[in-house]
């Protein structure tokens, strides 16, 4: 595709003092063909809310992607379902209990569900993450990076080049790893914020809840 945009709707910070920060995260990707939820927060009345105000409203949303299991990426998903329950939603194998949605995808391995657009597969068990194709490579978006960038990133680079990265990335050090990459938004759960940002400066982009993104990046 040509480019897509990302819209971050729930994070630990926020961009803007008129929307709400929280623990969790959740981003509506815009690819034109589909309006992906990545993710819902852990609270509903906070997402539906920064929604609202970014002028994001349910009813938009044809697609639904859950990268694993956890409150704080899940938490909203049931509320949200009551909204928007014609969405296609995408999910790993190991969560079950949905009742509502009316077209669910359990994802186990690596899945290509759109001409661009892949999922790296549930890794370790725990956690898929979501790639997408543009010009300038694949901008890859994760929720917490539980199984590891090690085992993350080579699933996505047999494909083709990285461009960016987006989300949680957990206690991630290697940073030898993100030499590659052309931009690297780390969100939510990511303990060396500052240590990405003051050893990557160039490719370094803020999160924050009300950040928006349009890849590729011409910064």
């Amino acid at each position: 595709m040509e480019s897509l945009e990302i819209l971050i709707l729930y994070d630990n910070s926020s961009a803007d003092p008129n929307i709400r920060a929280d623990w969790g995260f959740s981003a509506l990707i815009r690819t034109g063909a589909r309006n992906i939820l990545f993710d819902t927060g852990a609270d509903a009345t906070i997402l539906l809310a920064n929604m609202k105000y970014l002028n994001v409203p349910a009813s938009t949303i044809n697609t639904i992607f859950i990268s694993h299991h956890h409150f704080d990426h899940t938490g909203a998903l049931s509320t949200f379902l009551h909204a928007q329950p014609h969405a296609e939603i995408f999910i790993p194998q190991s969560l079950r209990g949905l009742r509502r949605p009316e077209h669910i995808f359990h994802i186990d391995g690596e899945y290509n569900f759109d001409e661009d657009i892949y999922s790296t597969g549930e890794l370790k068990g725990i956690e898929q993450s979501l790639f997408i194709q543009t010009p300038a490579g694949f901008v890859l978006i994760a929720g917490c990076s539980h199984p590891g960038l090690e085992y993350i990133l080579p699933v996505v680079e047999k494909h083709g080049h990285i461009h960016a990265l987006i989300g949680g990335l957990h206690g991630f050090n290697d940073y030898r790893l993100l030499a590659d990459i052309d931009y690297v938004c780390p969100t939510h759960c990511t303990r060396h914020i500052a240590e990405i940002a003051g050893r990557y400066p160039d490719k370094y982009l803020p999160g924050g809840a009300g950040r928006q993104y349009r890849f590729p990046n011409k910064k």
